[in-house]
């Protein structure tokens, strides 16, 4: 049960065979969202995408992932926070010292049921 952004949810569920598989499931694209996320926001506050030329010789580049550990309804997920050289990234969506997702969770299922796929 991988690689959830292209499926729609009836594929999602037919792939469920038990209520803790559609916990599971939910967990995944909670934390696969949220990854995304990051992502737009460290590409956005650079300016260039991952792996693209453009950022060659541009002052501050991607410099790994950290972890973050992030409490949600349906259990605990770990998550790979960017990181620039010049320590100036800041994710927006969960805050920096933030432990829990406030909702979150609802929110990103919600979209997906009405059909957004990424």
């Amino acid at each position: 049960m991988q690689d959830y952004a292209n499926k729609t949810i009836k594929e999602l569920a037919s792939e469920c065979k038990s209520v803790e598989d559609v916990h599971e499931m939910m967990k995944n694209l909670f934390k696969d969202t949220i990854q995304e996320v990051f992502e737009a926001e460290i590409d956005t506050q650079l300016g260039y995408k991952k792996h693209s030329s453009e950022g060659d010789n541009t002052g501050n580049s991607r410099n790994g992932y950290s972890q973050k550990t992030i409490k949600t309804k349906f259990g605990n997920s770990e998550l790979q926070i960017p990181r620039d050289r010049n320590g100036e990234y800041e994710p927006q969506i969960i805050k920096k010292y933030e432990t829990t997702a406030n909702g979150l969770e609802d929110q990103i299922i919600a979209l997906y049921a009405k059909g957004m796929s990424t």
